[in-house]
């Protein structure tokens, strides 16, 4: 079951990439344009959100159920977790710069659906909140050239 849901998660990376770039490509378009805020421009932001909650949900049953957890702390103990790179990596590091992501994701969508906003400033705040959990995001992903132990895919 790890490895299935290892998979998932390694795969739902990729989707968050792709939904991410979307949303803050379209909100930088709505910035430059003057255009009214539809339901069409809250959309990617929209999706950008339910695929950070599923992966949020995978991922706390591989942080609980996998070896790179709860499992890795109560074998090595919380301090040779924080020695060794790898663990500090998927324990500490990842976890909190996602939550972090996450957290951002959420505010920008609720920035868009706030009545009292302009236009512009749904647009605006959308775009920051996006862009910088994206870069947050790409900083805490276990990419194949951080030599983190993880390929491009699980196994790989």
């Amino acid at each position: 079951m790890n490895t299935g849901l290892l998979h998932v998660h390694s795969l739902l990376r990729y989707l968050i990439v792709i939904v991410g770039l979307w949303a803050i490509f379209k909100a930088a378009s709505g910035m430059s344009g003057g255009k009214a805020y539809t339901k069409s421009d809250q959309r990617p932001g929209l999706f950008y959100l339910i695929f950070m909650d599923l992966q949020l949900v995978v991922g706390l049953l591989l942080y609980v159920m996998g070896g790179f957890g709860i499992k890795r702390i109560q074998e090595m103990g919380m301090a040779e977790v924080m020695k060794d790179q790898i663990s500090r990596f998927f324990v500490m590091e990842h976890t909190l710069g996602m939550l972090i992501a996450l957290i951002l994701v959420h505010i920008g969508y609720a920035q868009t659906k706030k009545a009292a906003l302009s236009d512009q400033k749904k647009y605006s705040k959308s775009f920051w909140f996006f862009l910088i959990s994206f870069i947050v995001i790409l900083a805490s992903v276990p990419w194949p050239f951080r030599e983190l132990g993880r390929g491009w895919l699980p196994g790989m």
